[in-house]
């Protein structure tokens, strides 16, 4: 895989730097940095070519559910290869495709009997973008005005132009304003920055009141809502108040809209449920899925709606309801094999009470970070947890962009052998679902040490 001597270890950072433009990262700054190249993983680990160890604090980015050479899904992955890697599914089916289709509607939310397969969280929402435009203009009675999509304020949902212009990060989007649609922002339900309810006692649901408003006065243009059921990953995992999902699947129904559930982040496991919306309920019009679709190894992605859009597309070649939309590796055997080995763990029996109790040792773990004086708070989802800094803990101030804070935390936690990666001045911690009690407090340590280190110095 790579040379064990120095020359050919620097062989591969110096091509690193040359050839590789890196997502989300300034290039200008990582190419005077020592890159961390991966050459190999094992359970909640990962180690470069230097043979230096990390425990894999943020899952992989987010994707990985049991961990590094799983055996069942390495299993599942060989046995494929020895079938077929890849084949079409325009005009053609493959065997697991169709199983993987069948077992991801058995465990959707009821109601949700329809397969779209994609490649990533991006295209799963283009897919539900599209899905939803055109439902609107065929369906029985047509309601062609209904072109617009409302979205949650610092909402993230992919970095296609589609998904782009659902999201509202201005820090990821601005440079493609021209080159948008545009969506109907609604306020967030992000109660520590909340002009509403920050200082009040609870939620005043102010956010959702805003939001009815909004349908009363232009249901009759909006298509659908989209929104990450929960937590609000990208945007600094924030999560929703108790309740606040359900109202909008409530107001969705009541006027008319449809609803976009993206759980590309949260689903498989990470907020303690198989999806975030059992936690209310909520079965949506279109949901999402990616990331830990397949366990983490391979790139697949679904969209999955219920009969009512989907009939919406049936009619005779001539009348040209066809969803046009596809993909190359839509479907593919590889990544379905792989998501279905990843389904039969987590319902494997146990699973879910063990991932329950590794959530309360999380919750009990991150008391500690309470007392910081540069935290101003702590939140978890399951075990998806956001720790935002702030300078001035009494005003909420917080820190400039240009101090690069949650950068600098990171940098230091890889120093002491924890990868991570921030949002900004919010330090995430997303590990595998696998991991153990003891890698748990030494990554919860190595949090604590390294947010001390760099805002206390």
């Amino acid at each position: 895989m790579y040379g064990s001597d120095f020359s050919d270890r620097q062989k591969l950072k110096d091509a690193d730097r040359r050839f590789i433009w890196r997502p989300f990262t300034q290039m200008q700054d990582y190419v005077l940095e020592e890159p961390v190249i991966i050459a190999k993983g094992d359970g909640v680990y990962l180690e470069d070519i230097d043979g230096v160890r990390y425990l894999d604090g943020f899952a992989s980015m987010w994707c990985n559910v049991h961990g590094h050479r799983v055996p069942e899904i390495d299993a599942a992955i060989r046995a494929q290869l020895d079938a077929v890697a890849h084949t079409t599914l325009l005009g053609l089916s493959s065997v697991p495709a169709i199983r993987l289709a069948e077992r991801l509607v058995e465990i959707a939310p009821p109601g949700l009997t329809r397969v779209f397969y994609s490649d990533d969280g991006a295209t799963a929402v283009e897919v539900a973008v599209k899905m939803a435009f055109q439902y609107w203009r065929q369906r029985r009675d047509p309601k062609s005005a209904k072109t617009k999509f409302v979205r949650l304020e610092a909402s993230y949902h992919g970095d296609t132009l589609g998904a782009i212009s659902v999201g509202g990060i201005e820090t990821f989007h601005a440079a493609y304003g021209p080159l948008l649609f545009e969506s109907i922002p609604a306020p967030a339900p992000y109660r520590y920055r909340c002009s509403a309810c920050a200082q009040q006692p609870a939620c005043t649901e102010a956010c959702s009141d805003a939001l009815e408003n909004l349908f009363r006065e232009r249901s009759d243009e909006i298509a659908a809502v989209i929104l990450e059921p929960l937590v609000q990953a990208a945007a600094g995992m924030v999560v929703h108040p108790p309740g606040y999902l359900k109202r909008v699947a409530d107001l969705c129904k009541r006027y008319e809209v449809l609803l976009i559930a993206d759980e590309v982040a949260t689903g498989f496991g990470r907020t303690g449920r198989m999806f975030a919306c059992e936690h209310e309920g909520v079965t949506p019009d279109l949901l999402c899925l990616a990331k830990g679709l397949t366990g983490g190894y391979l790139p697949l992605a679904a969209t999955l709606t219920t009969d009512e859009v989907y009939n919406a597309f049936l009619g005779d070649y001539a009348e040209r309801k066809t969803f046009f939309h596809g993909h190359t590796y839509t479907g593919n055997p590889l990544g379905c094999a792989a998501a279905l080995a990843n389904l039969d763990l987590l319902q494997k029996e146990g699973f879910w009470e063990d991932l329950d109790r590794r959530i309360r040792l999380l919750a009990d773990g991150l008391r500690r970070f309470r007392d910081l004086p540069h935290v101003g708070e702590v939140r978890q989802c399951g075990v998806m947890v956001g720790i935002e800094l702030v300078r001035d803990r009494a005003t909420r101030e917080p820190y400039p962009w240009e101090e690069r804070i949650g950068v600098r935390v990171c940098a230091e936690a890889r120093g002491r052998g924890l990868l991570l990666r921030p949002l900004a001045h919010v330090i995430v911690l997303l590990p595998p679902l696998s991991i153990g009690d003891a890698e748990m407090e030494r990554m919860l340590g190595i949090t604590h040490r390294s947010i001390r280190e760099v805002t206390e110095r």
